[in-house]
């Protein structure tokens, strides 16, 4: 790999990792106009920790009211305590259930799946659902402090379909928090923080499947910048999905979807481009 495509898949990773469009699926697109092919997830996840790395660093201080209130909790029993320590207990609820399925399901997810096709068709469902939580369901207003165990439990599932190539983590997420009556700012916040655990444990996984072909194969300077690069993406994406959020519609990242999906089907499925 060269330093350049590894800048391109640093900014690649970066800047899709917690938009609501799949960095999986436009990682995938990009080895395919390089002309890479990663077998399995090692690769992505390897990228995948540079933008957590980005959001622990951004919300660290959230990360320590919710780490401190959870075991102050625990050995005090103060009531200043409980909404920290059942946020954690939330967080931990809905990355148990990922957790738990991603497993099950990590033997039927597999590199057939990874065709324009299927990313295309999956870009379309995140789109369509996009769509439905914008225009057909209200905003909540219920924040951490009014968070119950069903919410966990359901953005936990929703969160689980993000294995499937094209499925956005953020996305399904952010859909399935609003959707319970989350109000956007906790639910933008409930979807960052749990990509945390899910990315952090998605890592040990496949840290089994590190290998010295890998390693050779892309090379340890462009393994190097794709980190950094991502990394700093990363946390330009971070910034701007918050900031965004604050003032436009989930609308547009749902037309996106859809173009994306049109073009991969129509331009980069052999089947249709052998037929047109």
């Amino acid at each position: 790999m060269t330093y350049i495509e590894a800048i391109i898949f640093g900014i690649v990773q970066g800047i899709t990792e917690f938009l609501p469009i799949s960095s999986t699926a436009h990682i995938i697109i990009t080895e395919h106009l390089l002309g890479y092919h990663f077998p399995g997830l090692t690769f992505e996840i390897y990228l995948h920790l540079a933008s957590v790395l980005a959001v622990i660093i951004y919300f660290r201080k959230d990360l320590i009211n919710v780490v401190t209130g959870f075991f102050a909790y625990l050995i005090n029993k103060s009531a200043n305590h409980r909404t920290q320590f059942m946020f954690g207990i939330y967080i931990l609820i809905a990355t148990i259930i990922t957790g738990t399925l991603g497993i099950v399901l990590k033997g039927v997810i597999q590199d057939a799946m990874k065709t324009p096709t299927f990313i295309g068709v999956s870009l379309m469902i995140t789109g369509t659902f996009l769509i439905i939580i914008e225009r057909f369901r209200q905003y909540g207003e219920r924040r951490i402090e009014n968070m119950t165990y069903l919410d966990s439990i359901i953005v936990g599932l929703g969160q689980t379909l993000a294995v499937l190539p094209g499925i956005s983590r953020s996305g399904s997420t952010l859909v399935t928090g609003l959707w319970v009556g989350l109000s956007r700012d906790t639910a933008v916040r409930y979807s960052f923080l749990l990509a945390i655990p899910v990315i952090l444990g998605s890592s040990v996984l496949v840290i089994g499947d590190l290998s010295n072909e890998m390693w050779s194969v892309i090379g340890l300077g462009p393994l190097i910048v794709s980190f950094v690069v991502t990394f700093i993406f990363s946390w330009i994406g971070i910034v701007w999905l918050i900031d965004f959020l604050k003032r436009s519609k989930l609308i547009y990242f749902a037309i996106y979807c859809f173009t994306v999906a049109i073009l991969l089907i129509l331009f980069m499925d052999p089947n249709v481009v052998m037929d047109i």
